[in-house]
Parts: structure tokens; sequence; C-alpha cells
């Protein structure tokens, strides 16, 4: 028997049980890890809502990553033993493969030995954030040296991972925040710019850092009213990356900005480069190599222990984190 974190119905964070849970054996193709760590994500958030393109099966298991030892191979495995010491790139089902919990069975295919300077803590904060920001930025706004990059919500975790893997490719991170309190700390995870939304103009801002052209990428998680004004603020041929709905009110179409400046809009999921095995295979590479040389570095905002799971949720929901909430198991 194991403690596993479960939901029975949607709800708020007080939904989240510890359950005495039998965990069967892994399955062909999948590993049994031994849960050291977990990080939390605005998915699981959702997913415990309702809010969230997969619908839970009650009682659910959720959760998307975790670092941990390996304690037993499921057939057909091989490249693992017994004893690694691994994270988990988030997985496509957060239903079937669910990492809240003493134990979890984890596709061996996106399980990945991490660099040993790690700690726990850190390398389960290390593969949502850097494979979402990586696909976006890379594999699909191809995002080169010089460009100006608009970073929403950026003193989440993924805000912070793209702001670093903008400057480890040379380009030049433009940090949106809504409040004075976090535009310090975003200068000091590496921001070139910071924009606070509530106090400045988005596109006047956006327009002087930029020589007046307006930015080339604008990577987005939020939606809602804010759209038309992220579509404002990009250049001629620029692209939005929509990678979340954070906003509980209606996204209108920018129409025109669309038209006179050619703009495209892409909703976007960390799933489109976990399904491509090509793709994964540069994410993994691109991240373990920036992990080695410093210039990618999980900000860790705060650790909970495994039974305040509620409390972390909560914490999670109130949105005042700048990097990584991790829970210890």
């Amino acid at each position: 028997m194991a403690r596993i974190v479960r939901i029975h119905e949607l709800g708020g964070p007080e939904v989240l049980r510890i359950d005495e849970v039998e965990v069967p054996p892994p399955g062909p193709g999948e590993i049994r890890l031994r849960v050291k760590a977990l990080g939390l994500n605005r998915a699981e958030s959702m997913f415990r809502t309702g809010y969230y393109p997969e619908s839970p099966e009650f009682p659910a298991r959720l959760g998307y990553e975790a670092a941990g030892v390996v304690e037993a191979l499921g057939p057909g495995v091989t490249g693992f033993a017994v004893g690694d010491a691994v994270s988990l790139v988030p997985p496509l089902s957060i239903t079937r493969w669910g990492t809240y919990g003493e134990v979890a069975n984890v596709p061996a295919e996106v399980t990945v030995r991490h660099p040993e300077t790690l700690s726990w803590t850190e390398a389960a904060a290390v593969w949502m954030q850097y494979v979402t920001a990586y696909g976006a930025l890379i594999e699909v706004a191809s995002v080169g040296r010089g460009d100006a990059v608009l970073i929403t919500a950026a003193s989440s975790s993924v805000g912070l991972a793209a702001i670093q893997i903008t400057n480890r490719i040379g380009a030049i991170s433009i940090a949106a925040t809504r409040i004075t309190a976090k535009a310090a700390a975003l200068r000091d995870a590496g921001a070139a710019h910071v924009i606070v939304t509530d106090e400045e103009d988005l596109v006047a801002r956006a327009r002087a850092i930029t020589g007046g052209a307006g930015v080339r990428v604008v990577f987005d998680p939020v939606a809602g009213p804010s759209f038309a004004t992220l579509a404002e603020a990009l250049a001629q041929g620029g692209i939005l990356v929509e990678y979340g709905a954070l906003s509980p009110e209606p996204t209108p179409f920018p129409l025109f900005p669309t038209l006179v400046k050619g703009l495209t809009f892409k909703g976007y999921q960390y799933k489109e480069i976990v399904r491509d095995p090509a793709r994964l295979d540069r994410a993994k590479h691109f991240i373990l190599e920036g992990l080695a040389d410093g210039s990618l570095k999980p900000v860790i905002d705060r650790v909970f222990p495994f039974d305040q799971i509620v409390e972390a949720h909560r914490y999670l929901e109130a949105n005042q984190q700048i990097g990584k909430i991790v829970v210890t198991v």
C-alpha cells in the first residue's frame, strides 16, 4: 500500500485526499518510481476544478511532474536500472500517470536521468516549465538572436523558464507582470526589460523597447481581454503563442491588427513536443545542456511537505509565487 493523492469530486483544494492505495506493478514500457519530490502546475489546479481539456475519472490521480528513484522496471524497459535517480517529462495523460503520491508508475519514454548536481526539489521542477517554454519559443516560434520576446505571467515557473531560454539564445526577454512587487525579482531572474501592466502602457513600452517595431513573439498563458492588447504589441508578421486560458473572461479576436500586420496566433500545449520523438529529443538535449552549463536553473519559490498538499494548492492559486512550488515526499 502507498499513500496517493486522489480526488473523488471536482472542487477547490479541499477535495484533494491522501488515500491508502494498492499500486499495481509497472506495466509494459513503464517504470515504478519511488517519488522524492513533485512539482505543482497550474494545469493540475484546472484539472481538479474541471476546467481542463482532460476530464477526471473518479477517483482520479493527478500530477504531471516528479523526481525519484527507479524501484522496478516493467516489461520491455531498457536503459534504466533499479536505483537510478530520475525525473519525469510530463506524460500525455494526467489521469493515467498521476504523480502525486509515494509511488507512481510512469512511462519510461519520458523518464530522464537528470544531472547529479540537481537536488530532488530542483529535479522535480525542471521538465514542465522548460519543455513548455522550449517548445513554444524554439520549435514553434523559431526565436533567434536579437528577437524581442514578450513573456506574460512572467513570474510563473514557465515564465521564468522562458526568460532563461530567451537569454540563452541571445534574444531579448521582456517580462510582463501586473504588480510592481514582482518587478525587481524578474530583473534579478534575468529579464532584460520588465513592464508592470497595472501601471504602464504595455503597447507603448513594448514599442519603445523595440525602437517602434513591436515584439516578434508573445508567449502568453492568460488570454481573455488582454489578447487584443498583446496583438497590438506585436511587430509586422509577429506570432502570439497562447498556451493557457487563465482568464475567466471571453477572448476577443483582434481582427484588424491581424489583417494589417499579418499576425499568426498559435494555440499550443507542451504535448506537441512530447508526442514527437524528434522534438522531444531536441528539447531534452537543449534543457540538459542548459542545466549543465548553468544557463538554465529552476527557481524554487516554496517547498511543502506531502501532508500539506491542500495548503500547497491553496498557495498555488493565490498567485503570489515567483517560480516553482514543490512538494517533498
